[in-house]
């Protein structure tokens, strides 16, 4: 008497999974070569001790590499170890803790740089691959989808509560040794710069695209950024048919929570207003905010439009200067 399998794979199911798999193992070994296992060191009464860790990607030719901001966490060198067996001693250049990126250079030869695509272009349901140093795997690799773009996360690290704009968020796993490992669309084209924040239990990544782009020059000329901060967390979200009507917008930022004596606080934003114009433009997403708030915007009357209980309100804040720490 034969037993036939208690689940037999329908042929289109296999035929389809082997298809995905093949985009994951085709991309993984595109980028695993680039992204690094990092570790960061601070010198004590008995030498060096390891005090931070996660992933950097290189992204020049040159050796520089982006990781993120809590990575680095103030530090001033580490390691870089590549999933050849390569090493190379590393230095920070600069970082950014509200965009929670940082770029460090490695000291001796890296590979050839990963090729950066624009994060812009995703959409949500795409499929992403995340290649980082989990809990000390190098060259691990997740698969998943954007599940929602344009989001603003509120993180606390020590005393300090700040929040990290314009993310995307995907149900690839990560952990923190995910950290500034790569986000990589099915190109291979690195689109974002994975962001495990303890605590939260989200994928999370930084997205490429023209402000980070600047943000990124800006670490390379200045080792830092100088923002204006104004201290909200946000979401973007189509408007209904009317408030379309009244306003001549599709999309507005809905404010999900504002930051205590903060200055958009002060400017009498409150939680469930719907932001429809900053300086006189129209934002719609997390990034077409930050693109307001670099340093021309320190200190300055920055004009708000929000939508309130069906009414348009007219606030002013001043934002103050991001604080380095």
């Amino acid at each position: 008497m034969s037993v036939e399998p208690e689940f037999a794979q329908d042929p289109d199911e296999q035929q389809a999974l082997d298809a995905y798999s093949q985009v994951v193992i085709r991309v993984a070994e595109s980028v695993t070569p680039h992204v690094a296992a990092i570790e960061m060191m601070s010198t004590g009464r008995r030498g060096q001790v390891r005090v931070g860790s996660g992933s950097a990607v290189v992204f020049t030719a040159d050796g520089y590499m982006l990781t993120n901001a809590h990575v680095v966490a103030g530090l001033q060198s580490g390691r870089a170890v590549f999933a050849d067996g390569k090493q190379t001693d590393v230095e920070l250049v600069g970082a950014d803790p509200l965009s929670d990126l940082a770029v460090v250079r490695g000291l001796k030869s890296t590979p050839p740089p990963a090729l950066l695509g624009d994060a812009d272009t995703l959409r949500v349901g795409q499929l992403v691959i995340a290649v980082g140093n989990p809990l000390g795997l190098a060259g691990s690799v997740t698969a998943g989808v954007v599940s929602g773009l344009g989001r603003s996360i509120p993180v606390r690290a020590g005393e300090h509560r700040r929040v990290i704009e314009d993310v995307i968020q995907t149900d690839a796993a990560l952990n923190p040794g995910n950290s500034g490992g790569a986000l990589a669309d099915t190109k291979g084209r690195i689109v974002g710069i994975n962001t495990a924040v303890a605590g939260l239990g989200l994928g999370l990544a930084v997205p490429i695209n023209a402000t980070t782009q600047r943000i990124i020059a800006s670490l390379l000329r200045d080792g830092r950024v100088r923002r204006a901060y104004l201290g909200l967390v946000s979401t973007p979200i189509p408007l209904d048919a009317s408030a379309v009507v009244r306003t001549g917008q599709k999309e507005g930022l809905r404010v999900v929570e504002v930051i205590a004596n903060s200055p958009a606080e002060m400017s009498g934003l409150l939680p469930g207003d719907l932001v429809l114009r900053a300086q006189g433009r129209a934002v719609s997403s997390a990034e077409s905010l930050q693109k307001l708030l670099f340093e021309g915007a320190i200190g300055q009357a920055f004009p708000l439009t929000v939508l309130r209980d069906g009414k348009t309100v007219q606030l002013t804040a001043f934002p103050s200067e991001m604080s380095q720490q």
